[in-house]
Parts: structure tokens; C-alpha cells; sequence
């Protein structure tokens, strides 16, 4: 099983940024699509981006189209969330996940966080002022 390492939460103003990193400590993430998820309190878990190991596809939620980037780097073995102009609503915490196969689309999968079958710890993201 693939085990996932999150780090890079915090605490941030309103407007600021963070990066997070996904580092794969077993197994290679170029093999695996990737993707972030994030659950608030009381709230359910929502994909929020999703990368494919198949090409370069990628996926963002509407809430975080423009905000969000994700990336890989091979060479670290790890897949980044750069996240810009943090909103309180981003207030959450960022899971990533990992899944040998793409089943439909890199679309659908990170709209349905099951299909991702190894998850990370999660880190903590609090935008506040």
C-alpha cells in the first residue's frame, strides 16, 4: 500500500498562500494519479484536485479554479497544492490520496474521493485573521 505524507498546513490571513506537499514514501507517485481532497467541520469531503498518471490531465474544482495549482516533481517524489488568495471557506483539512488507475476520467475520480484507494494523514489548513 502506497503510504502518503502531507505537510504544509498552517495558519494563514485571509488573501495569503501555502504550498502543500504529498511526498510518496514507498512507491513511485509518477505511477499513481494524485489527488487533494479537503473535509471542513460538519462538512463532507470534497475533491478539490486531482492530477492523472496517464498524461498531464488535470482537474479543479470550480471553488478553486484559478486559486489552485497542482504539480508534480518527479525527482522529489512528490505532488504539490499550491494554494493563492486563501479564503476563509479553504479553512479545512487537506488530504491527499492515491490510486494506481484511472477509472474514468481524472474528472470523475476526483469527484468521488472512494475511487482513491490510499489516503495521507492530512494537514490542517486555517484561514484566519
Amino acid at each position: 500500500q502506497v503510504q502518503l505524507v502531507e505537510s504544509g498546513g498552517g495558519l494563514v490571513q485571509p488573501g495569503g498562500s501555502l504550498r502543500l506537499s504529498c511526498v510518496g514514501s514507498t512507491l513511485t507517485l509518477d505511477h499513481y494519479a494524485i489527488g487533494w481532497f479537503r473535509q471542513a467541520p460538519g462538512k463532507g469531503r470534497e475533491g478539490v484536485s486531482c492530477i492523472s498518471n496517464i498524461d498531464t490531465s488535470t482537474y479543479y474544482a470550480d471553488s478553486v479554479k484559478g486559486r489552485f495549482t497542482i504539480s508534480r516533481d518527479s525527482a522529489k517524489n512528490t505532488v504539490y497544492l499550491q494554494i493563492n488568495s486563501l479564503k476563509p471557506d479553504d479553512t479545512a483539512v487537506y488530504y491527499c490520496a492515491a490510486d494506481p488507475h484511472i477509472i474514468t476520467t481524472i474528472k470523475a475520480m476526483c469527484e468521488n474521493w472512494p475511487l482513491f484507494t490510499s489516503w495521507g494523514q492530512g494537514t490542517q489548513v486555517t484561514v484566519s485573521s
